[in-house]
């Protein structure tokens, strides 16, 4: 059992609704400071609602969302995040009006210690050839990169990634794990959402399985091997 001070979030019997909707059914799961965690499941198991829940951007929840020792669960989405808490979404919400370099220094700083412009370009340097460029001119793969990116600037340091892999060419999805892994060995703390498994397995500590708005398993990286048979059965991989 990890001790309070290695966690950095510990998310309890939390529910969220949207207007009539009961979509998440007493989640329970914890992330300890650095890790590397993955929500899988399949579609509609609640895993987008869980981040979405956690930043205070469904219609109503309850339960208790525990930040670095902070409780969360009736704060405002901007209160939220400066607790130090950065959301790529998986629409990336990138503006077309803007360029690349408009785009990364549009987000609030939320806390000290974010990375600077040029740190952001020297782990992005396609985001450096494309600064002047229009936000949605960039490819599919540096839009996400921008994405990703946008987040660092601000401080944030418990990172929530909504399927960043999805529909990107191999070649990007590899350039991806490189950058997962990049930010994992600067300490960030970070959760994914994902579909793709084979993208997820290997930078994950551990995995938690959503089923019907619940957390179901959880599953350490060193016994992943072992229980694939059960990840077959939740998710068809």
């Amino acid at each position: 059992m990890p001790s309070a001070a290695a966690e950095y979030l510990r998310v309890t019997d939390l529910h969220a609704f949207y207007g009539e909707s009961h979509i998440l059914h007493g989640v329970d799961f914890t992330v300890n400071r650095g890790e590397v965690v993955t929500l899988l499941g399949r579609n509609g198991a609640g895993r987008t609602t869980t981040l979405r829940a956690i930043l205070g951007l469904v219609g109503s929840r309850s339960g208790s969302i525990m930040v670095n020792g902070v409780e969360a669960i009736h704060l405002p989405p901007h209160r939220i995040a400066y607790l130090g808490i950065g959301y790529c979404p998986e629409e990336r919400g990138i503006y077309a009006s803007l360029t690349c370099e408009e785009n990364l220094l549009l987000p609030p700083v939320v806390r000290s210690g974010g990375m600077s412009l040029d740190e952001i370009y020297q782990m992005f340097p396609n985001l450096k050839e494309r600064r002047s460029s229009q936000g949605t001119r960039l490819s599919g793969g540096e839009q996400q990169m921008l994405a990703v990116a946008r987040i660092l600037r601000t401080g944030a340091q418990l990172l929530l990634l909504d399927e960043i892999s999805e529909g990107l060419a191999p070649v990007i999805v590899q350039a991806l794990a490189r950058m997962v892994r990049m930010l994992k060995d600067k300490g960030y703390t970070i959760i994914m959402v994902e579909q793709n498994f084979r993208f997820a397995a290997p930078l994950a500590d551990r995995h938690y399985i959503m089923e019907r708005g619940k957390v179901v398993e959880e599953i350490p990286a060193p016994q992943l091997e072992s229980r694939m048979d059960m990840l077959h059965e939740y998710l068809g991989v």
